[in-house]
């Protein structure tokens, strides 16, 4: 990529939020008759008798927040699918959508073993068509060797993933990289607040935080990229420079506080 202008192709940064998924609960226990709280109790119960922990499998998880960066031409821009009042199914269809319009490199923080899985149960569910995105060489011949499903292919990147050599033991968290590397990380929330925010109504705060997850990731994949060899220095430098420019121009709180983080760092 140092020998020509950086990212030819569209990069799109993605994450999810979730929530336990108590409807599916419901219909899976045969609890009918039960209300949120008895059948969350339940679910609870159950997942720590079989796991030690209540967090739910993916298939129970249910998406309220999908946010992207997209890179692309000459723009970047990070922001959250939908608005706040947009069914999940709308959600998941639309990010779908967008690979199918644009067919990106996606790049991600763990996708490989949570997002998309979720994305996938969850398309399921509700009914959702992502061609492309599922495409191995029946529509495009190309797919066959550069597709989205293929761990060791980089059309989809886990940076987690790939910077633990795909081992598993060497797995990082995104809040701690970043901190490494000098961004601001978590800002104001982690996932194990998100359904209590969500509980409360704090729908925005959630995909405020969804997004400073996906920017972090960014700046983590413009490292690698570096790292690799497929941007110079001055490439990485503004593309980190359009990133900036990209706070600056916005007046949303959680950028602000973005960039006092970083500036700081």
């Amino acid at each position: 990529m140092s020998g020509r202008a950086p990212f030819a192709e569209p990069v799109l940064v993605f994450d999810i939020e979730t929530i336990p998924d108590l409807d599916g609960g419901r219909r899976i226990l045969g609890l009918d008759s039960m209300g949120d709280a008895e059948v969350w109790a339940a679910m609870q119960s159950l997942r720590r008798a079989e796991k030690g922990s209540d967090f739910m499998p993916g298939h129970l998880q249910r998406v309220v927040a999908i946010s992207v960066a997209l890179r692309h031409q000459d723009g970047f821009k990070c922001w959250s699918i939908g608005d706040e009042t947009a069914e999940e199914g709308e959600l998941i269809q639309r990010f779908f959508d967008g690979i199918e319009k644009y067919r990106p490199i996606l790049v991600s923080w763990n996708g490989g073993g949570f997002d998309l899985p979720v994305l996938h149960y969850r398309a399921l569910v509700h009914g959702c068509t992502a061609p492309r995105y599922w495409d191995t060489g029946h529509f495009d011949r190309e797919a066959k060797w550069d597709n989205y499903l293929g761990r060791y292919q980089f059309r989809h990147t886990d940076l987690m993933d790939v910077l633990a050599l795909y081992t598993g033991r060497q797995n990082a968290p995104l809040n701690e990289i970043a901190l490494l590397l000098g961004f601001p990380g978590k800002l104001g929330m982690d996932g194990s607040k998100v359904f209590d925010a969500y509980r409360a109504g704090d729908l925005a705060g959630i995909r405020a935080y969804c997004e400073t997850d996906v920017l972090n990731t960014w700046l983590v994949y413009l490292r690698f990229e570096l790292m690799r060899g497929r941007l110079t220095h001055e490439q990485h430098e503004r593309e980190e420079a359009r990133v900036r420019e990209f706070l600056e121009a916005s007046d949303a709180a959680h950028w602000s506080e973005f960039s006092d983080g970083w500036l700081s760092a």
